[in-house]
């Protein structure tokens, strides 16, 4: 459906307004009474993909409802707004479950209730840590203030599902070995097999979208780049965006070449670092090494390349804090061919290992339907089916101009997932030999000057789409600062692949879904 058929659509709604916003951008502003049954349509007759909530706090509530299609459909928002005396909005989950975890996140940290929600509170803001009421996103809450009366709540049971007669709670975490990082998994069971699943996360809530208001674009853009150090780069990338499309900003072609130079880079090293993950879980100890030193050298090469191993201090609004010479990057591009190669050999090894294989094929399930619903993105979602990738449904920089299809699987279990980071491997560095080609000589950066406005900057990281949305106020600094990491997006679909399998299947088809706290705990 193209955006001329949308807005017609929307135009038929008596009680919808449709306007033009800023950046292309299709607005459809609504009542509370019709909130629900437009998302509705917007979701399951239009088409669109759900990308999350903004929640604006000015004279009156403002409730920004970011959908997205292809280049032909773009952007649609729905907008609500509501007077700041009544926090109380319909709920849109019941239509649009991708929602579901944006509006118990809104509800925990501005106070707002959705009414129709079947489950609000105990989310972000834990009991053992935080009061309910406390409201840290509101304007009135300061950063810097210490949080008075921290106790820890001795009512707090974990949520029940599972009532039969044996049943019981299997808790693992939040508290790990080693590198990994706090989460608290429930898993639910009357024997062997996981019935139940559900994560509780956010134990390392830093708040950076609260620490990002008043704070000039350079502190918004290192907060943007520092929170997931692991994907610095794509983070970085997309806050760019949004205020490059706030303030007009047309950022050159070299620039925008050398961009997706960058993002592949970082994708590659990303995504063998998953597959040494994968063969941890699996005790394939040899293996695991192997994937490591290719790790360690991708690493290496990105130091080598930019003056920083996980590519910090690059992306910047208007373009790139440096150039590049076209001989450093062809080095790293011979090095990428030569770690590529490393790499077939151990997909050659992993797959004719039947130990390996019994221990991922057909596990961890996730079925399209579900993926679809839940709002999955990236490596997940493409392994169950759904050819969703920003690189190639709305193309940024240079990527409208190079060859690329997105990897696409259809079983939805760890082999597939697997096979998906194997494929973009190979094509990562197909991209990066196009983008080597299509270098030309020109500047790397224009001057930005910041000025009021709001924007919304998308990004396919390696995880999957990840969007900030960044409003200036008249003075340039920030006002309010969104983001929404493809790790949340997932971790909302993490029970679709755990039940329904062995307790001992449980961290290998974690390793499969490479599932970030950092990056959802932001």
């Amino acid at each position: 459906m193209n955006r001329t058929e949308v807005r017609q659509l929307a135009a038929a709604q008596s009680d919808v307004t449709v306007r033009d916003g800023a950046a292309g951008v299709l607005e459809l502003e609504c009542g509370p009474g019709a909130l629900a049954a437009l998302c509705g349509r917007v979701f399951g007759e239009w088409g669109y993909n759900f990308a999350g909530l903004v929640v604006e706090e000015a004279a009156a509530w403002e409730l920004r409802y970011l959908f997205y299609g292809d280049a032909a459909a773009g952007w649609l928002h729905v907008v609500l707004h509501a007077p700041l005396e009544e926090p109380r909005v319909p709920s849109i989950a019941a239509v649009v479950h991708a929602a579901d975890w944006h509006e118990r996140e809104a509800e925990d940290l501005y106070g707002l209730t959705f009414e129709g929600h079947p489950r609000l509170g105990d989310f972000v803001l834990h009991d053992d840590a935080w009061q309910e009421g406390v409201q840290p996103m509101r304007h009135g809450f300061s950063a810097a203030a210490a949080l008075e009366h921290r106790r820890p709540n001795p009512a707090w049971r974990p949520r029940r599902i599972v009532r039969a007669r044996g049943s019981f709670i299997m808790p693992v975490g939040p508290v790990f070995g080693a590198l990994a990082e706090s989460a608290h998994y429930q898993l639910e069971t009357v024997g062997e097999d996981v019935i139940r699943a559900y994560p509780r996360l956010f134990y390392k809530y830093r708040g950076i979208e609260k620490l990002a208001e008043g704070q000039s674009l350079a502190r918004g853009l290192l907060l943007a780049e520092r929170f997931a150090a692991t994907t610095a780069f794509a983070h970085a990338l997309a806050f760019s965006q949004a205020v490059e499309r706030i303030c007009g900003a047309v950022v050159p072609a070299r620039a925008q070449v050398l961009r997706v130079f960058l993002a592949e880079l970082e994708r590659l090293r990303h995504h063998i670092g998953a597959i040494e993950g994968i063969c941890e879980s699996t005790a394939l100890a040899v293996a695991a090494s192997q994937a490591s030193i290719l790790e360690e050298e991708l690493l290496r090469v990105s130091g080598a390349l930019t003056g920083h191993r996980y590519l910090f201090g690059l992306a910047t609004p208007g373009g790139l804090t440096t150039d590049l010479e076209d001989t450093a990057c062809a080095d790293a591009l011979r090095s990428c061919r030569s770690v590529l190669a490393e790499m077939n050999r151990l997909w050659e090894m992993l797959r004719l290992t039947s130990s390996f294989m019994d221990r991922i094929e057909e596990v961890g399930f996730i079925r399209e339907s579900d993926a679809r619903n839940h709002g999955l993105v990236g490596p997940i979602a493409r392994a169950s089916g759904i050819a969703r990738d920003l690189r190639a449904l709305l193309p940024y920089d240079a990527y409208g101009k190079l060859a690329f299809f997105p990897a696409l699987e259809r079983e939805g279990d760890g082999y597939a997932r697997m096979r998906v980071l194997f494929a973009e491997s190979r094509q990562c560095v197909s991209l990066m030999d196009q983008a080597f080609a299509a270098l030309e000589p020109g500047p790397v950066a224009v001057s930005v000057a910041p000025r009021a406005g709001a924007a919304l900057g998308a990004v396919e990281a390696p995880r999957g789409a990840a969007f900030h949305w960044v409003h200036l106020d008249d003075a340039g600094l920030v006002a309010r600062y969104r983001i929404v990491p493809p790790s949340f997006t997932n971790w909302h679909g993490f029970h679709l692949a755990v039940e329904n399998f062995a307790f001992q299947d449980f961290p290998i088809i974690l390793s499969t879904l490479d599932l970030s706290v950092a990056e959802n705990d932001r």
